[in-house]
């Protein structure tokens, strides 16, 4: 296949994808969405051809139309907004991925961006039909789906991979580089948090397909995978929880949630301690999430405050806010959209161009397992870790334990609860 661009099926409506929540542009950083954007913006580009959009519920998409149209077509220059969906305008159909993937072949890409208890069948079915996948994370929920969806896209010889634009967050990636002289893992804590009007915009699954510590310590335990890649790995979890606000808005969820993993260096046998927590009732600030993490390695420590870049702004009518443009630029340049520096866009086009090179043989799938994308393949600890946080939080913080094929492995297998 020499094909100089691909067609993108984009799975899931929602914030991330259009910015549409609720019938309207999402209360958050996220208006205008991100990945049709970068879509559109990509082919304008000429890398990306054939959009296609899929939902559940097709009486959504005028709506949806009516809404990329104001925030993009009619603030960005050049941009062509035709765009596939399933099902149509007037069904409801939770299976429509399936019809949709079949109007797509071998080479093609889906991107999933829907709740996270979907996650394994729409990606399993598209890459059962040839297509590179990007998911967002988690990836998936449990282990042995992990596992199952690696051995597949292996199998087929396509690039399956977790969206964490974390990863391109220069402070991130520079922490990465630079904790490698620090030595042994020693300590790490991460916070992470949302606003409580969250809750409203994800009631549909919040508390009942997935937690906050799926959708946001996800960020921070792919950072420490990353990071402490082939020199620790995760071999406890204990969870625990606050409660108390969600539940007076009818909605059965934990508020925050903190997992503890202790981290085994496999240099000498020493061990660290991480500690990830998230949150979705925090107030309205200057930002619309808190992201910050502290590193200690046994020869220093790095200290970084994601939220605030040291740039801020103040606009009559609108609240004062501390805002981040290496995520999203939404501002335009000349008329035309200008954010293809941003990490938010960048994460999708490098996948994008990982896909482009394997199609015209210049790559293999598994040429991107060296840490340069987040496949399928080398993230099993954090799903690992995750899974192991959600039951020991349902085990009332009963430890987990995380098990591996033998001493030396760091591809984790099972696990199980710590017996006293």
């Amino acid at each position: 296949m020499t094909s100089q661009k691909v067609n993108v099926l984009m799975v899931g409506t929602g914030e991330y994808t259009t910015g549409f929540v609720g019938g309207a542009a999402a209360d958050s950083d996220k208006g205008a969405g991100v990945v049709a954007l970068t879509m559109f913006d990509m082919r304008r580009r000429n890398k990306v051809d054939r959009l296609g959009m899929c939902g559940v519920n097709g009486k959504k998409f005028p709506g949806i139309r009516s809404h990329m149209q104001r925030c993009i077509g009619d603030v960005y220059d050049d941009m062509d907004l035709t765009c596939e969906t399933f099902p149509g305008d007037d069904e409801v159909d939770p299976k429509a991925y399936v019809a949709a993937s079949d109007t797509f072949k071998t080479g093609d890409v889906a991107i999933v961006f829907t709740p996270d208890d979907t996650h394994f069948d729409i990606a399993m079915e598209c890459v059962k039909k040839g297509m590179h996948v990007m998911v967002t994370k988690p990836v998936v929920q449990k282990l042995e789906h992990h596992i199952e969806l690696a051995n597949e896209a292996r199998k087929k010889g396509v690039l399956v991979a977790v969206e964490v634009h974390k990863r391109l967050d220069p402070f991130y990636a520079d922490a990465r580089d630079r904790a490698s002289d620090l030595g042994n893992f020693q300590y790490m804590y991460a916070y992470m948090s949302q606003p409580k009007h969250q809750l409203d915009t994800f009631k549909a699954w919040a508390g009942k397909s997935s937690d906050i510590s799926y959708y946001l310590n996800s960020h921070h335990i792919d950072l420490s995978e990353w990071i402490l890649h082939g020199k620790s790995k995760p071999v406890r979890v204990t969870a625990t929880a606050s409660t108390g606000v969600a539940k007076e808005r009818g909605i059965d969820t934990e508020d925050s949630i903190t997992l503890t993993v202790q981290w085994l260096n496999l240099n000498d046998g020493s061990v660290g301690c991480g500690v990830y927590t998230s949150s979705w009732v925090a107030p309205k600030s200057d930002v619309h999430s808190q992201q910050r993490f502290f590193y200690m390695g046994a020869k220093g420590e790095i200290n970084v405050d994601q939220a605030h870049r040291g740039c801020t702004v103040a606009k009559d009518g609108v609240p004062f806010a501390s805002v981040n443009p290496l995520f999203m630029k939404y501002t335009p340049t000349n008329g035309k959209f200008s954010g293809q520096g941003s990490y938010g866009v960048k994460s999708f086009e490098n996948f994008i161009d990982a896909c482009l090179s394997i199609n015209c043989g210049n790559s293999k799938e598994s040429d991107y397992d060296d840490g340069s994308l987040a496949s399928i393949h080398t993230t099993k600890q954090g799903t690992a870790i995750l899974e192991a946080g959600r039951r020991s939080l349902d085990a009332g913080g009963q430890p987990m334990s995380i098990e591996y094929e033998s001493d030396s492995s760091t591809n984790p297998v099972g696990i199980k609860p710590v017996e006293f």
